[in-house]
């Protein structure tokens, strides 16, 4: 083992995901100098195992669904095999290409890099055992950004026929009748794909009333709905009692004794913290379920001048809140005196299809919060709008607003949702009243005139919808 050697730095970030490297990049440009730590690959589990390869799969699948929609339109055009080696290769070279540009990024930063296993051993220093020894890094502030993993429940144990979301990504078949344990955003997307690429059989196993149970309940109900025309098949409100697993299939029984059969089962339960044994509790940061406890105005923890951002912070566990986490810690150390993030505000999207987007509050919230009185609401049906036509997708977008006051929330159903949710997060976040996004002009024929027909709606002044 090489001698160890001390390093001094304003900002030490443990982690180079999402959070991590939005922290550093930021810090960088703002004059701080900046240590970045990562046992794994720069860009973390939303670039290589999450976000950008599930992306890639379901732009896979979409094409995939083509041919059938192409009957509709006098195409005749057929999908006559699935190359999964070559699906896998479209979803690595995307991945390359973005990694390839991040590594240039931080490098022309002059972010010092440091690849290893580091651990938080003082309130200012990290310790990182690295290739060519140990290597101890003091900074004037840490940040913690070290992610999360895909949990399992007790008793179910991955491997095999038994997969957790990153192993899917690396399945060199398309399972013929998979089970998916979890109706989340994680298991609907895979759900979504794998019935694209030729799957015969699709069930997903959630144990609470809905799919996407976070989502607001229409949405749920409409996906219900889609999935159902699909064929894609659920079980809802009813938990997983055991799983037994053999060298062809998975054999999932449920509580009220519901046995289901496939050849294989992905468990999509949620994600947790990566925080054990990395010294946190030691160095007196709070925690709570392996989650480090931050303030939500400035990110801080029990220990100050440690910030933690990204999915150890209880909350969304999204990358695109963990980047502006990363840049809003970035700029308060650098006494930029940045706004704190509404986590309200942050905009959530689920990439099946149909696809569902949602910011705000949902209508449930709103009226836990203002009174059942004091919220009104309006679903815009896709169907009266061209270009949702055109693309023949069904859906809806629903406005929550307080009364005589602005729009709190905006959810939406279809294909091609995501798009929309640029507008959607700015009339959330800059609490646009319906009667200023009614007076905005909105290109024809878009989905995105759906928004402007809605916020008429909303206004008292519907032009192609009911009032």
């Amino acid at each position: 083992m090489a001698a160890t050697t001390t390093d001094q730095f304003d900002v030490v970030i443990l982690g180079g995901g999402s959070g991590g490297y939005a922290a550093a990049l930021r810090g960088a440009q703002l004059g701080l100098t900046i240590a970045m730590v990562e046992k794994d690959k720069l860009g973390g589990t939303c670039l290589h195992r999450g976000c950008v390869p599930t992306k890639a799969m379901l732009h896979v699948g979409e094409v995939a669904d083509a041919p059938s929609e192409g009957k509709d339109l006098g195409l005749d055009i057929s999908l006559n095999a699935v190359d999964v080696e070559k699906v896998l290769g479209f979803k690595d070279k995307v991945i390359g290409r973005l990694y390839k540009g991040l590594q240039g990024l931080v490098k022309s930063r002059d972010v010092e890099y440091v690849e290893g296993f580091g651990r938080l051993t003082g309130k200012n220093q990290v310790t990182v055992e690295t290739g060519d020894g140990e290597r101890v890094l003091t900074g004037k502030n840490i940040v913690l950004a070290t992610g999360s993993f895909s949990k399992t429940l007790p008793g179910i144990e991955l491997g095999g026929r038994i997969l957790d979301s990153e192993a899917a990504l690396q399945l060199p078949e398309v399972p013929k009748n998979p089970i998916i344990l979890g109706g989340g955003v994680i298991g609907v997307e895979f759900a979504s794909v794998w019935k694209s690429l030729g799957a015969e059989s699709v069930t997903i196993v959630e144990g609470l009333p809905h799919l996407v149970a976070n989502e607001d309940e229409s949405l749920s109900k409409a996906l219900e709905r889609s999935f159902k025309k699909r064929g894609i098949k659920f079980s809802l409100g009813v938990f997983t009692e055991k799983v037994e697993p053999s060298d062809s299939g998975v054999k999932v029984t449920l509580a009220d004794g519901t046995v289901f059969e496939g050849d294989y089962l992905l468990v999509a339960v949620g994600r947790g913290p990566v925080t054990k044994d990395l010294g946190y509790e030691e160095q007196g940061i709070e925690m709570d379920r392996g989650f480090v406890l931050a303030d939500k105005g400035t990110l801080e923890t029990s220990a100050p001048g440690i910030y933690a951002v990204g999915d150890i912070v209880p909350g969304l566990q999204l990358a695109h809140r963990g980047f502006q986490q990363g840049i809003f810690v970035a700029e308060l150390i650098a006494g930029q005196n940045p706004a704190p993030i509404v986590e309200s505000g942050i905009p959530r999207i689920t990439y099946c299809e149909p696809q569902l987007g949602s910011v705000g509050l949902t209508e449930k919230q709103a009226k836990e919060q203002l009174g059942d009185d004091a919220v009104q609401t309006y679903e815009y049906n896709l169907g009266g709008n061209g270009k949702s036509q055109i693309l023949g997708t069904t859906g809806f977008i629903k406005l929550v607003r307080e009364k005589d006051g602005p729009i709190v929330g905006v959810h939406m159903v279809g294909s091609r949702m995501s798009e929309l949710m640029g507008e959607a997060q700015l009339i959330v976040n800059w609490e646009a009243y319906p009667e200023d996004v009614a007076s905005l002009v909105h290109g024809h024929p878009t989905q995105h005139e759906a928004m402007g027909e809605a916020a008429l709606a909303l206004a008292g002044k519907p032009l192609h919808a009911h009032a």
